[in-house]
């Protein structure tokens, strides 16, 4: 999904029809504020899963050794 310029022009138009121009700052603010938290909440989920694979792995290669040991 391009957007071209004119494209981007026609939606920010519309934008300042609807919401006036004293709501686009707050909404563009809050725009990127949620923006940032969805990152920041990605970010920890995949660390998250990352912390179980690597635990995960860790027991794999410890039973496989008790496994040869035995």
């Amino acid at each position: 999904m391009n957007l071209g310029f004119g494209e981007i022009a026609i939606i920010l138009i519309v934008a300042l029809l609807i919401f006036g121009p004293s709501k686009l700052p707050k909404l563009g603010r809050a725009a990127g504020e949620t923006l940032q938290e969805f990152k920041k909440g990605m970010r920890q989920v995949m660390d998250d899963d990352d912390d179980k694979n690597g635990k995960k792995q860790v027991m794999d290669d410890e039973k496989s050794n008790e496994k040869i040991e035995g």
